[in-house]
């Protein structure tokens, strides 16, 4: 395994469990950086701040990415992305790493929500010839949580419409209807302490079939992200978090 000395970005919660799990493989944090966290190193990305790092961890705020990636592709560091809501800036993040660098980037580097996405495409690619089943989606996150629905929720229902020739059309908001038969609807619910909760439904007169992923905690997604840190380590590229999935094994998380 290589030694990282890694610069945390963002050290609110998913920072902080970042940092047990570097220290838990030997690596070392050069700093922390968050514009509001009082307990953080500095407020931003300099060099007399990141010098000696060699791996960005980031989850942090969607309208700082770019800005930070530009620093990453100067400085030689490579960097995991988890931040989300920046699709806008995607083809500019991605030009800054064309020449050389590496960058990877995902909604969601828990291994187990790829596990997930995996077996719920797979099992929306079967009921397609099934008309006796229907296939929803519903998700659970704290009350502290911005976006609705969920990174992954999407991603999901995007394997899903790719998968079953049946639905067409993604409907996330409320339905004071019926659903149309082309449309898959995903629910999303925000409330208490919740880490995260996904699931897929798929369901008939006789049966029904669900398909879960309950994080305990924010420790899998601290745990992907290091492990896509330490897999980047001999690469060079912009990548996104399926890469990874795939190369470790994860054949499901193909796109």
């Amino acid at each position: 395994m290589h030694f990282m000395n890694v610069l945390i970005v963002g050290y609110g919660n998913m920072g902080k469990e970042i940092e047990k799990i570097l220290a838990e493989r030997n690596h070392r944090v050069v700093a922390r950086i968050d514009p509001v966290a009082s307990d953080a190193d500095a407020v931003a990305l300099t060099a007399g701040v990141t010098k000696g790092a060699d791996t960005a961890i980031e989850f942090s705020l969607a309208s700082g990415v770019l800005q930070n990636a530009y620093f990453y592709s100067k400085a030689g560091i490579r960097a995991v992305v988890g931040t989300t809501g920046w699709a806008d800036k995607l083809a500019e993040v991605k030009a800054l790493f064309d020449g050389g660098g590496a960058f990877i980037h995902g909604s969601n580097f828990s291994i187990g929500a790829h596990l997930f996405i995996g077996l719920a495409q797979a099992a929306s690619a079967v009921i397609s010839n099934l008309p006796q089943y229907d296939i929803m989606m519903y998700e659970i996150h704290h009350k502290n949580k911005k976006d609705s629905p969920s990174g992954t929720a999407l991603e999901t229902a995007a394997r899903i419409l790719k998968a079953n020739k049946n639905k067409k059309r993604i409907v996330t908001e409320r339905l004071d209807r019926r659903p149309e038969p082309d449309e898959l609807h995903v629910a999303s619910v925000r409330g208490g302490a919740e880490p995260g909760q996904h699931c897929v439904i798929i369901d008939s007169i006789a049966d029904t079939v669900e398909i879960r992923h309950r994080a305990r905690s924010r420790a899998g997604f601290a745990l992907g992200a290091v492990l896509a840190a330490e897999w980047l380590q001999k690469k060079q590229g912009f990548f996104t978090v399926e890469d990874f999935m795939i190369d470790i094994g994860i054949k499901g998380a193909t796109p």
